[in-house]
């Protein structure tokens, strides 16, 4: 039985270097006529492979509609999304989606193991290579001690980890996950942060982050996508210049560090005059 997850960009081998995600002059408005809502406007970024980047901008901005449009959970009024080159519409099979809300994602009557389970089911797969993905993933987080236990029986921390269990089960090509930190204390959002780049730096994911933290931002991201104003755009796209292997003590008090946190902070603080 095979108790690792699969690098999912050791198949792929493209003779150019396209971006895994690309969105395009995204728009999204909210009903129509003269009561229509413009949400997002024109928007575009793009996710190389193997990146972690993260979206950042001020609260109400639209930075989970983003996501819900993205996850096809919402239809786009405009634009267009591609993966590897190609459109794609509707939920994308390629990506997987972890929610802010732990507790409204885990079914509370299933274990941990049938909650990574269940999403699998339409993948019809060899009830052997069920098992092994279901193993890998909560090996990959930590968890394998409680693949028999219930959701209410864990902490907080440890139910959003059976989340992103249940996203690496499927082994997505993108995992973007919607402030999947934001309901935990500050020790287990540490701990959270780290499990993140482990996953990007071990199984080759790329994920795309939202937040409203700007220094947990900067401690995760390759990229930063600012955006602001209503509707929403891009304000800004960003390198982070920091080490890649990064550390929660060591990373926060550099230099370069402060500076990034500075330039993002005043970025969007100027998008909201």
């Amino acid at each position: 039985m095979n108790s690792t997850i699969d690098n999912p960009t050791q198949h792929t081998e493209p003779t150019t270097r396209v971006p895994r995600l690309q969105v395009e002059a995204l728009a999204k408005t909210y009903g129509t006529g003269p009561k229509s809502v413009e949400v997002i406007e024109n928007l575009s970024f793009s996710v190389n492979a193997g990146e972690m980047v993260c979206i950042v901008g001020p609260s109400g901005v639209g930075k989970t509609t983003l996501l819900k449009c993205l996850a096809g959970l919402h239809s786009c009024s405009g634009g267009s999304m591609k993966i590897d080159g190609k459109v794609v519409s509707g939920p994308p099979a390629e990506m997987a989606l972890v929610f802010q809300d732990y507790s409204r994602s885990l079914m509370p009557w299933l274990t941990v193991e049938k909650n990574l389970r269940l999403p699998l089911r339409h993948l019809r797969l060899p009830a052997t290579e069920v098992s092994a993905r279901v193993e890998a993933a909560l090996a990959e987080v930590g968890l394998s001690h409680a693949a028999k236990r219930y959701p209410w029986q864990l902490s907080g921390g440890m139910q959003q980890r059976v989340a992103i269990a249940r996203a690496l089960a499927y082994r997505p090509e993108i995992l973007i996950m919607d402030e999947p930190f934001a309901s935990v204390d500050a020790q287990t959002r540490f701990e959270l942060e780290d499990l993140c780049l482990k996953i990007r730096d071990e199984l080759g994911m790329t994920i795309l982050l939202v937040t409203h933290d700007i220094d947990e931002a900067v401690y995760l991201s390759d990229r930063i996508v600012a955006i602001g104003h209503k509707p929403a755009t891009v304000l800004e796209v960003m390198d982070v210049d920091l080490p890649r292997s990064r550390n929660q003590i060591t990373t926060r008090a550099l230099p370069e560090f402060s500076e990034q946190r500075t330039k993002v902070l005043s970025l969007i603080r100027e998008a909201q005059v």
